[in-house]
Formats: structure tokens, C-alpha cells, sequence
């Protein structure tokens, strides 16, 4: 888009420059504001991060019936993603941010960057999802964050499948989990809160600790410790439990090789062994297409864009009007009784929980 823009703009000053009297002292060029054709589309730049997939039909028509044309900026992880955000408010490069989460949601409103917008929509979500009373903060999505297991490992080696963390510190158990590193990876970070909500500020280290002595493996993101340390994956590695998501055993169904009548692996969704995300979407401060950018956030809580999410992100919809796949209905798993931390609190302490992490368990 932009480089038609350029090329329109090139185009449009040759136009000029052949009907302008030649002069031997030509007079500066005036700043002036390009004008738009009635038929040119609108762009609508949507900064979000990069496990962001969305159907393209379904983006075609969102253009079409505005009339714009939408850029995806994907911008790495969500913390990654985020910081952009924030760096670049005074000079926004985006008009829409999708994907904070509930773990770094009190950080995007301590810095102020969303504009408030009421959407119609949020009437069909339940209060449960919606974080932020100011509405700068639009809830889309959720998972749980859990730890997966390989069903055929804990069947051959007769092994009982845990039941609890508590469990996970047993010796029988030594050796056979991978989480990820919660200073790199949002998995990691969930599965982290998940630990301090369970055993509190006090317990959360001896825990962590605990791991550590039964030889937990700590990858530095999902990837490496779903495809190439978990024994159910296309990796085949030597851990046949690690942090993943809930609808995980949905994802092997659908993306396996060959036909399965049913998943080859499952999550372990006992009280407070999971951590939920729910991801947010708002308007970006100073954005000069805030109507269009409305739209767009209505598009995405919209009945449409949220039956699309599940197989594209692995994610459950918050809009409860939204059917969810087949697959999701059979395979993917939601935690009855979630943990859950104060997002303000998460805020106040995130970095030093980091920290005291990475020395105990890394150190």
C-alpha cells in the first residue's frame, strides 16, 4: 500500500511539475496533505503479535465493506510487541494493537497508550473477560495454559499421570517435565502465576526449587519446548509433559499426519494447575482513522471473526454467540477452576518474581 502510495505521489508530482512555468529560481514546495481518492481504500495498520492468523477471506470482506486496506505489523512476542507500542506512542505506528494479555494488560493502561471505545459487541461478552471498566482494553480471546501430557509415554511406563503440582516434585516424575523460561515466553510467565497463585509468595521459590532438584528442563520459548523436548510432538524429544496450552490436544488432531480418532496427548486442568490468558484488543492513541479503527475492533469481537480464531490461533472466543469447531469441542480442554492473580499486583511485582525465578532456578 504504501508503495502504491509512493508511486501514486511520484506520479502526481511529474503531473505538476510539466504544467509549473520552468523558472530558474523555483520556489520552495509547500507541505501539503495528499487527497485521497473517493475510490482509494483507507489503510489500517493493526500492530500485533507474531502467533496472530486470521483467515484471509474473512479480512478481504472486513476491506471491501470499508473500503480500506488493512496491514498487519507483527512485532514479536507480546511483550516484545507491546514495547513497540509504548515506544513509539508520541509517533504511533499503528492505528489498532491486538494481544496484550491479562500478564501485561496493567502495564498498557499504566501507560496509557489505548483511547477508550464502548463497542456495541462487548453486550455479548461475559463480565468474567472484561478487565478494563474503561473499555480502553477489549477483551477477544482466552486459553488456558497448562501442562500437556503424552498419553502413550504414561501408558507404556504404567506411570500414574499427576494429579497436582505438588506431584510433579516426586521422584517418579524426575526428568520428564519442560517448562519455558517465564523472562522469554508468555507460556512460561502464565505457568509462573500459576505457581505463585497456587503457593503464594512465601511457597512459590521452594516450589521452583523443588522442580529444579527433580531435574525440570527449562526451554527459552514454546517452540523448543513443544517441538523439540516434548515426546508427543513432531519432535520426539525426551519430556513427555510440558507447558502448553489446553486446546494443544485439539492442534495434534487437526494437524496430524495421518487421520486420529483421537488426541495422542492431554492437559493436566486440575484446580489451579492452569493459567488463563485473555487476550485484548484497543485503539491506539493519536490514530487519525478512528472510526475505521472502531469498526475494526468490532469486527473482531463480531460473530465472524471470532468462530475464525479457534483454528487459526487455538484460541477460545469471549463473543457467546460464537460456535466453536468440531475439533475444539472434542480435544481441546478448558480448566474448571483456573488461578488467577490481581493484574495490578501482576504489575507491581511481575519483574521481581522474574528475577527471583531466574535465580533459583537458573542459577
Amino acid at each position: 500500500m504504501i508503495r502504491k502510495l509512493w508511486m501514486w505521489l511520484m506520479v502526481l508530482m511529474m503531473a505538476l511539475g510539466a504544467c509549473v512555468p520552468q523558472t530558474t529560481t523555483p520556489a520552495p514546495a509547500q507541505a501539503t496533505t495528499p487527497a485521497v481518492s473517493a475510490s482509494q481504500p483507507v489503510e489500517l495498520r493493526v500492530m500485533t503479535h507474531d502467533s496472530f492468523a486470521v483467515s484471509e477471506e474473512i479480512v478481504r470482506a472486513f476491506e471491501a465493506e470499508h473500503r480500506a486496506k488493512v496491514t498487519f505489523i507483527k512485532s514479536g512476542d507480546t511483550g516484545a510487541a507491546l514495547n513497540r507500542a509504548i515506544l513509539t506512542r508520541e509517533n504511533p505506528q499503528a492505528d489498532v494493537f491486538y494481544g496484550v494479555d491479562n500478564t501485561f494488560l496493567s502495564r498498557a493502561l499504566d501507560e496509557n497508550i489505548f483511547e477508550p471505545y464502548a463497542s456495541p459487541l462487548l453486550e455479548k461478552i461475559p463480565a468474567s473477560f472484561k478487565l478494563d471498566s474503561s473499555n480502553r482494553a477489549l477483551p477477544v480471546d482466552y486459553g488456558d495454559v497448562c501442562i500437556n501430557y503424552d498419553k502413550a509415554y504414561f501408558a507404556e511406563k504404567n506411570l500414574p499421570i499427576p494429579q497436582s503440582l505438588e506431584d510433579l516434585t516426586k521422584p517418579e516424575y524426575r526428568g520428564l517435565l519442560v517448562v519455558e523460561n517465564p523472562a522469554t515466553s508468555s507460556p512460561g510467565l502464565a505457568f509462573l502465576f500459576a505457581t505463585i497463585a497456587h503457593f503464594g509468595e512465601e511457597g512459590y521459590l521452594d516450589y521452583w526449587k523443588a522442580l529444579r532438584a527433580n531435574d525440570v528442563v527449562v526451554a527459552s520459548d514454546w517452540e523448543s519446548a513443544y517441538y523439540t523436548y516434548f515426546s508427543a510432538s513432531s519432535g520426539k524429544g525426551p519430556q513427555p509433559m510440558v507447558v502448553s496450552y489446553a486446546s494443544s490436544p485439539a492442534a495434534e488432531v487437526i494437524f496430524a499426519e495421518q487421520p486420529l480418532s483421537d488426541a495422542p496427548t492431554a492437559s493436566l486442568t486440575g484446580a489451579g494447575m492452569c493459567y488463563r490468558q485473555i487476550e485484548f484488543v484497543g485503539i491506539l492513541k493519536g490514530t487519525p482513522q478512528r472510526k475505521l479503527a472502531e469498526a475494526f475492533v468490532d469486527f473482531m469481537l463480531g460473530k465472524t471473526f471470532q468462530e475464525d480464531m479457534p483454528l487459526q490461533m487455538f484460541v477460545f472466543p469471549v463473543n457467546s454467540e460464537a460456535t466453536l469447531p468440531e475439533a475444539f469441542t472434542r480435544y481441546a480442554q478448558v480448566a474448571e477452576q483456573p488461578a488467577a492473580l490481581d493484574s495490578a499486583v501482576i504489575a507491581a511485582k511481575r519483574e521481581a518474581w522474574i528475577q527471583a525465578w531466574t535465580e533459583a532456578v537458573l542459577r
